[in-house]
């Protein structure tokens, strides 16, 4: 899938892109000098000289660290290096960096702080897979009183999953490496990387083709491609049909729905009313939306309803339950959302033959158990389980396919928490799955054009103000 500049890496898939470079004839210590000096370039465009202490790790982190220190000395500013554990025990390429380091090297301790402007945090890299404790702890906690320059991430965040393993500093800064990792974007490690670089140090980006990475940063350049085009002999129909089946009750989850779902460029959607005074109620709304009383089973026989939409505003009752046992089981295109999802607590095989579901973390709980701390191996398993794409939505939004491919998009803003967002969202996804996109790429083309239009908006954001600004979000594409 997509762009090659938007994969991200996990802490074995970037190992293994170290090791193809080397393979095909980078030296490893260039690799090691290249991340070092990156670091340097990036800490002398944005700090004036002051005091620093460099903290470096067992470890490459750590090597990486001691090439740091020795740039920013010979650029006349004074250093502090602190180790944890001794000198004599590195080795490899982190012992040469370190013999490159012409300076004292104290024990890692909060003392090496002392007198600080400046924190290089190269402790541990982005692989940690044990809570950090002891020394290391103590001296890290005690490094977010200061600025904190992150070598590939802040260590104690998890490269794989964004959590904090023990305890790990506030950067201002993070400097990694060839590509980004999920730790990057998934919280809480996200909010603790600051402002975050990517620095190319010499890995040939041809490696990617034998790592098969499988996860991506949600981008354009992902699934532009895929977006429906306009044809001069296009109609209404071969733009797509989609029925959302409409709440009785709460009847506003269904109306936002429709509208994000025509401003993507749908050609007809109905809402299927539950009874005479909900039709009336939908009626009163946008004059371009369709609604019906008819039973769903009935609508289904028409076949140029290729996509439907179930479970916004939609409630609890048997009208769920039903509607749910006829779409998943019709081959037809089927978006489950909100109350759709819920209704299948505890039975995620109800929810097999749909093509997108679109839970938050709650309704997630309900049918597959928590999230955890691995957000992308959970929408992983419920998709994998379901036959269907998961967008587990957020901060930190994750859409996963039964293949085991990920995008993690990253872009929604705090704006977006406000009720009904989550019923754009799923018009959005399901309008374009009704002109022709797979549910994949309709959902990552979804979660960024809403984020994106979140940001456009201005103050006072509602979920009624996002519909009419999809359109030219697309349009800038």
């Amino acid at each position: 899938m997509g762009s090659g500049e938007q994969a991200l890496l996990t802490p074995a898939e970037m190992a293994a892109a170290d090791r193809a470079a080397i393979d095909g004839g980078v030296e490893g210590f260039a690799l090691m000098r290249n991340a070092g000096r990156a670091v340097a370039r990036a800490i002398l465009r944005r700090f004036r000289p002051c005091r620093v202490a460099v903290l470096c790790g067992p470890g490459n982190n750590g090597g990486d660290g001691f090439v740091v220190a020795s740039c920013l000395a010979e650029r006349g500013w004074p250093v502090r290096v602190a180790l944890l554990g001794e000198r004599s025990a590195l080795a490899g390429d982190a012992a040469r960096a370190a013999a490159t380091w012409r300076g004292k090297v104290a024990a890692l301790s909060p003392s090496a702080l002392e007198g600080a402007g400046l924190v290089v945090d190269a402790v541990f890299g982005a692989g940690l897979a044990r809570p950090v404790a002891g020394v290391a702890a103590a001296t890290l906690a005690a490094a977010s009183a200061l600025p904190v320059v992150a070598v590939d991430l802040p260590s104690g965040v998890s490269g794989l999953t964004g959590e904090v393993l023990g305890t790990a500093p506030q950067a201002v800064l993070t400097v990694t490496f060839f590509r980004l990792k999920p730790g990057h974007l998934l919280l809480p490690g996200r909010g603790l990387c600051g402002e975050t670089v990517v620095a190319d140090i010499g890995i040939p980006a041809s490696v990617l083709a034998g790592i098969a990475p499988h996860a991506w940063r949600n981008s354009p350049a992902l699934w532009r491609e895929a977006l429906p085009r306009r044809a001069a002999t296009d109609s209404k129909y071969s733009r797509g049909h989609l029925t959302i089946v409409g709440g009785t009750a709460m009847t506003g989850a269904a109306r936002l729905a429709a509208a994000a779902s025509r401003r993507v460029g749908a050609g007809l959607v109905t809402i299927a009313a539950g009874d005479a005074a909900s039709a009336a109620t939908y009626r009163a709304g946008d004059a371009g939306v369709i609604v019906s009383e008819a039973p769903i089973d009935a609508l289904l026989a028409d076949g140029r309803r290729n996509a439907w939409l179930v479970g916004p505003g939609l409630g609890q009752g048997e009208r769920t339950g039903r509607a749910l046992a006829l779409l998943c089981g019709s081959g037809r295109a089927v978006v489950v959302d909100a109350d759709g999802i819920t209704a299948c607590a505890g039975a995620p095989g109800r929810l097999r033959g749909a093509a997108l579901l679109t839970p938050h973390a709650g309704e997630f709980a309900r049918v597959f158990g928590p999230v955890g701390p691995d957000k992308p191996a959970a929408a992983r398993r419920a998709a994998a389980e379901t036959g269907a794409v998961v967008l587990l939505k957020g901060a930190d939004t994750v859409i996963a396919a039964p293949d085991g491919r990920v995008v993690i998009d990253a872009g929604a803003p705090p704006d977006l928490a406000t009720a009904g967002t989550g019923d754009v969202l799923a018009g959005a996804a399901a309008g374009l799955i009704a002109q022709g996109m797979d549910a994949f790429t309709a959902a990552a083309a979804a979660a960024w054009a809403l984020g994106t239009a979140a940001r456009a908006a201005p103050p006072g954001l509602i979920a009624e103000d996002l519909a009419p600004l999809l359109p030219r979000v697309l349009a800038a594409l």
